[in-house]
């Protein structure tokens, strides 16, 4: 783990886009307002930064090709279905949320239900929305740990995701992630549903295995 001094206003340029050492895990020496983890994410847009709940800086580097590709077909395929359901509002990765926690977290994918993304006000939505997505996907690639992403799910569900996908290209898997349920694991599947929650999606996984 890094310590890195504390973040003043003129300050937030930090170069860790140069850091050659990722990912990283650095917690500043004084914690970073949600302000100034918003202007730390805004001048290193090439990196994927999170915070944990308490208070640790995650830095992740840009996707490899392969991720890539299968990160933008989910992306695709869920924009698709909400540009016809129109009952929600889609995000990429490059979209970070302020979970009830106190982390900083940025799905792979994530859907927002509109009525309670309307009931933010509009500087919430232009920064860190305040709210845990209804509906949460990560997808592992080779260097993930597994093991870190379940627990990434699990905060996810606790903070009041009804819905959550951890697709698995690595052993070809999708963990399902419900209330109140036990997680449930499909082998290989060529499909995965979003019912009740995302109403009639359905997944084509055949594009992502």
């Amino acid at each position: 783990m890094v310590a890195v001094p504390p973040l003043g206003p003129s300050k937030h340029a930090v170069a860790l886009a140069t850091w050659d050492h990722l990912p990283l895990r650095v917690r500043a020496a004084v914690p970073l307002s949600d302000d100034e983890l918003f202007e730390l994410c805004q001048v290193n847009r090439d990196l994927r930064i999170e915070r944990t709940a308490d208070g640790e800086i995650w830095v992740m580097p840009p996707m490899g090709g392969e991720t890539g590709r299968q990160n933008s077909s989910l992306n695709l395929q869920l924009g698709r279905w909400n540009e016809l359901d129109g009952g929600g509002v889609c995000f990429d990765s490059s979209t970070g949320f302020r979970l009830p926690n106190g982390a900083e977290r940025s799905p792979d994918a994530a859907w927002v239900a509109l009525p309670r993304w309307h009931a933010l006000t509009a500087e919430d939505r232009a920064k860190f929305p305040p709210i845990c997505p209804d509906f949460v996907l990560e997808l592992r690639s080779r260097s993930d740990d597994l093991g870190k992403l379940q627990a990434k799910m699990e905060e996810y569900r606790a903070c009041g995701a009804r819905l959550g996908w951890l697709i698995d290209p690595v052993d070809r898997r999708v963990h399902v992630y419900r209330p109140d349920s036990d997680v449930e694991l499909l082998d290989t599947p060529t499909t995965v549903t979003g019912d009740p929650i995302l109403r009639n999606f359905v997944l084509d996984l055949r594009r992502i295995w």
